[in-house]
């Protein structure tokens, strides 16, 4: 991806309108990361570029290049994954599609050349060596220890799930062809080197992943090469490629994600329904029959201007509203994210203390952990349900299915209580 200006890259290509870089000398802590709390994690993270002004100047708006020219740095994120880690991994048990894809872009288009079943990891390397393949590694927080502790602390900061993929490519070649996502995205180059282009979006903050022709996306507003320990940043919908130049060794990333689906129209089209319903309680008019035939017209005018009228007295219902009703995003944040991670520890999932009484003060073990929620009884059936205070938490959610889909679907609202987060419940007076 490329910048801005008249320099030339060490590519030999002209450099336009650089994105903002913060160069980082040897004075850079030779433990990067700071895991204190979530706060620090991410301050550690975008070092040296101050917290406020990222969210200031950067986030969701324009990219930022962090250049790092401090071996403990480079030395530290190469630890979080390399190739080799690969070859035990499909020792244990890796599959083409769920956790590797190999591809490769050819003539513009993403061409995929997974096997079937279980991945071999020579056929891999084969595959890597002489078709000249990315490979792309799925959610190696499910393995990585290090990756497992920093996602972690970034889902406590963030208050949205952050997922991972890692990208190695061989010299000469690119594993995708130009495209922007629908996420937020922070790319660490781990191995070797690697050249990039962003462009400017075509969809800002884009809702949905999209491939873009070279001949529509024009030149790039940035370009330049990633090093070893170098961290780039770029919003969602920015229109990205980036390929291994010729002549050197193959280039290993990580791009870590976040914000998918945590917009504020997302945050309405979950909150809106509890409002509603609990409006129409209190309000006859929303109760009243639609007109005969609604549902089947073309002119719906008169029907608009009822409509207006109605969310006329919902936004002022909200304006005194002290908590909205969330449906299904808290509960989809917890039984998804990570649980904490413990370490070495032993136990400390224990209960510790006296067991509490009505009008005893609890300290909560991992707070950043659980949300409460006031929801109507679950386990009633009555129409007129009690309201009931729920503490859902993450703590038995399992790491090895971070990010991997659901594949018990059909049990989603009884798997909330036995395996992502248990409840538990007080009568709400």
């Amino acid at each position: 991806m490329s910048k801005k200006g008249g320099k030339q890259t060490e590519t030999g290509r002209k450099v336009h309108v650089p994105c903002k870089r913060a160069k980082v000398e040897a004075s850079c802590p030779s433990s990067p990361m700071n895991y204190d709390s979530p706060d620090r994690v991410f301050e550690s993270l975008i070092f040296p570029i101050e917290q406020e002004k990222f969210f200031k100047e950067y986030w969701e708006q324009k990219p930022l290049l962090i250049q790092r020219d401090d071996p403990s740095v480079a030395a530290y994120y190469q630890s979080l994954f390399q190739l080799m880690d690969l070859k035990e991994l499909s020792s244990q048990g890796l599959y083409y599609g769920r956790d590797v894809n190999i591809c490769r872009c050819v003539n513009g288009k993403k061409k995929v050349l997974n096997k079937d079943g279980k991945v071999n990891y020579m056929l891999l390397k084969r595959d890597f060596d002489q078709k000249k393949g990315t490979i792309q590694f799925h959610q190696p927080q499910r393995f990585k220890d290090e990756l497992w502790r920093i996602q972690e602390k970034l889902e406590c900061y963030f208050g949205s799930l952050v997922g991972s993929n890692v990208y190695i490519t061989p010299p000469g070649s690119q594993g995708l062809p130009p495209h922007y996502d629908d996420v937020e995205v922070f790319i660490l180059q781990l191995e070797g080197e690697k050249h990039w282009r962003l462009y400017k979006p075509t969809v800002h903050l884009a809702r949905e992943y999209n491939v873009e022709s070279e001949d529509r996306i024009g030149n790039p507003t940035h370009e330049f090469i990633l090093k070893p320990g170098d961290l780039l940043y770029f919003p969602r919908g920015t229109i990205h490629q980036a390929d291994t130049p010729l002549g050197g060794s193959y280039s290993t990333h990580v791009t870590i994600s976040t914000y998918q689906n945590n917009s504020w129209g997302d945050f309405l089209l979950d909150a809106i329904p509890g409002l509603v319903f609990d409006t129409a309680k209190e309000d006859v008019d929303l109760r009243t029959s639609i007109p005969r035939q609604l549902l089947m017209q073309v002119d719906i005018a008169d029907s608009t201007r009822r409509l207006s009228s109605f969310l006329r007295s919902l936004a002022d219902r909200l304006e005194n509203t002290k908590e909205l009703r969330s449906s299904d995003m808290k509960k989809d944040f917890i039984m998804n994210r990570l649980p904490p991670f413990l370490g070495n520890s032993s136990d400390p999932l224990a209960p510790g203390g006296k067991l509490p009484k009505l009008d005893s003060k609890i300290r909560l073990q991992f707070k950043d952990h659980a949300i409460i929620t006031v929801e109507p009884d679950q386990d009633s059936s009555d129409e007129l349900r009690k309201e009931m205070v729920y503490v859902y938490h993450s703590l038995k959610n399992r790491r090895e299915r971070h990010m991997m889909g659901n594949e018990d679907d059909d049990a989603s609202e009884e798997g909330i209580s036995e395996r992502a987060c248990d409840w538990y419940f007080y009568r709400y007076a």
